[in-house]
């Protein structure tokens, strides 16, 4: 105590420049001189109140936070532009990914990745989060281990009796460290490359990966064991959370992580003290337009007008099929630019990059990006709906110069100058919609894209 008094008299006067603590620094009793940056380290590990109490100094300070997995409401912010966000993607030379291998818990398992562990001179961490059946797990461990050397580590033990368990652990003189999810941050020991989790459905998914960051710390292949008990049947979310973690085994796929967490638990309260919910009566691209309107509004920039809204309501599938581009947070990032596409130029690069990297669109695929190309036409020419109609295509509000007209006529085009509509014959089996009605829009519109 007498020592916190002091350094917090030094940050109070001004003789301290630098405090760095634990959640204590949220304290009341900390009064800064004259406070410019808060430099937040493991960001996720804080909770909403102290979320809160950060918000409020905002206004004067500025705030970097850090996280190997940022939480969805925070990932939501960043993407939206409420918060800006760069990614470190490069390891530190020589590391290599950790192998990671989820399934029901099996003592032969245990028994033989503990062993290999031990055969070859390493520790392990066995990770067990109730801290009432601890003991439990230990005997787990040396049932499947008798010559191994197990250490406890939990919440419930004193400071003291932590501290000497993690420096045995640390001088090597225990080889499996049966501990609660404590050992999540800060812990760096380049000896222990396998982990053991059971129960491991019980956490989130940036705990999971916090804590496989605990091996694979040096430059040994390391291993994590996501082990769920057999007998009970897993949730849909936690099934998720486990198939997460084991897709995204690269280094530095935090970024892939925390996207699928936004997908599983949505993007939360911006502006509330909820972690966590859902956008389900507002829509995910009509929210992001109108936050990102408001963040433009805060900003004091001129939010560009909107582009006139076009109905299209031509019956056929549109989307990116999981088959075709199994990467979730590129499949978000496609729709994303084919969302914000204003120009024809803009949907072309993002077909030929598709295609250059997953071969030829399908159908709904082409179908997608046929859409944005009809809505770009549409919004150059004045066209405010595009439908099927009793086998022909109706367009509403064009206008169509008197040569392109004789030549639709001739094809049997009504159009119908005064009240700008027009329908165009549409044949079911000789030819695709979406390719059918973009291509009178070329037609009307000309060579230039630019034409009205």
């Amino acid at each position: 105590p007498a020592q916190q008094r002091q350094a917090l008299a030094g940050f109070a006067d001004g003789k301290v420049d630098v405090l760095i603590g634990t959640h204590r620094l949220l304290s009341a009793d900390v009064n800064p001189h004259d406070l410019g940056l808060v430099v937040i380290d493991e960001e996720q590990r804080f909770g909403v109140q102290h979320k809160e109490q950060l918000k409020n100094m905002r206004e004067q300070v500025d705030v970097l936070t850090l996280s190997a997995t940022p939480i969805p409401r925070t990932m939501q912010m960043a993407m939206s532009g409420v918060r800006d966000m760069s990614l470190i993607m490069t390891p530190p030379p020589g590391r290599l990914p950790v192998k990671v291998k989820v399934g029901e818990w099996d003592p032969d398992v245990v028994s033989a990745a503990i062993r290999a562990e031990l055969a070859r001179g390493g520790q392990v961490y066995y990770v067990s989060n109730r801290v009432t059946t601890i003991d439990d797990a230990v005997d787990r461990v040396r049932e499947a281990a008798p010559e191994a050397r197990v250490g406890v580590a939990h919440g419930k033990m004193s400071a003291q009796q932590v501290e000497d368990v993690m420096l045995e652990f640390d001088e090597h003189e225990i080889d499996v460290l049966v501990a609660t999810t404590i050992i999540e941050s800060g812990i760096d020991n380049s000896h222990t490359n396998t982990l053991i989790i059971e129960d491991s459905q019980r956490l989130g998914l940036a705990q999971l990966y916090q804590l496989k960051g605990r091996v694979g710390r040096g430059r040994t292949q390391a291993y994590a064991y996501f082990m769920f008990p057999g007998e009970l049947p897993l949730t849909p979310e936690a099934t998720d959370r486990l198939m997460a973690i084991n897709e995204n085994q690269d280094l530095g796929s935090g970024m892939r992580i925390a996207m699928r967490d936004l997908e599983i638990r949505g993007a939360g309260s911006l502006v509330g003290a909820e972690q966590h919910g859902n956008l389900s009566s507002v829509g995910f691209d009509l929210f992001t337009q109108m936050l990102g309107e408001a963040v433009s509004e805060a900003k004091g920039e001129a939010t560009p007008e909107a582009a006139p809204e076009v109905n299209i309501n031509l019956p056929a599938d549109f989307y990116l099929a999981e088959e075709y581009l199994p990467e979730v947070d590129k499949r978000v990032l496609a729709y994303r630019r084919l969302a914000s596409a204003t120009e024809l130029t803009d949907v072309d690069r993002l077909q030929q990059d598709l295609e250059n990297s997953y071969g030829a669109l399908p159908l709904a695929g082409r179908n997608l990006l046929d859409r944005a190309r009809i809505r770009i036409r549409c919004q150059r020419l004045g066209v405010t709906s595009v439908s099927l109609t009793s086998g022909r295509i109706a367009y509403v509000g064009i206008q169509v110069p008197r040569a392109v007209a004789l030549k639709l006529k001739e094809r049997r085009a009504v159009i119908y100058p005064k009240t700008r509509k027009m329908s165009y014959p549409f044949h079911t089996g000789r030819e695709e919609l979406l390719p059918a009605a973009l291509g009178v829009l070329e037609e009307v519109g000309g060579d230039d894209e630019g034409e009205e």
